[in-house]
């Protein structure tokens, strides 16, 4: 069964930069899609960005194109979200979850990892 443990989080001022990590385990990961999802507070959850097993990439949040970028090492059985520009709206703990597919908006993934921080304030 695929686990999955994000990393990475943590206070950064407006217009830096973070990279989180989402670490799998327990399964093959090149078997799998992983997305990147935020929820702010008193917000619902926000699908972001999902990357397929051949490395395609889904962009389904206008408010982060251009500015958050997903990419993946198989051999290291690892998937990062670059964030770049933040912003003090982008404050949320971000998720990354996996299934066989990328999924529609809306579908719910069904491994999830536990949530990793960011902070974007001065």
């Amino acid at each position: 069964q695929l686990q999955l443990v994000e990393s990475g989080g943590g206070l950064v001022q407006p217009g830096g930069s973070l990279r989180l990590s989402c670490a799998a385990s327990g399964a093959r990961l090149d078997y799998y899609a992983i997305a990147w999802f935020r929820q702010a507070p008193g917000k619902e959850r926000e699908g972001m960005v999902c990357i397929d097993s051949s490395g395609s990439t889904t962009n389904n949040a206008d408010s982060v194109k251009g500015r958050f970028t997903i990419s993946r090492d198989n051999a290291k059985n690892m998937v990062y979200l670059q964030l770049n520009s933040l912003k003090p709206e982008d404050t949320a703990v971000y998720y990354c979850a996996g299934d066989l597919f990328c999924k529609v908006p809306g579908t719910p993934y069904n491994y999830w990892g536990q949530g990793t921080q960011v902070i974007v304030s001065s």
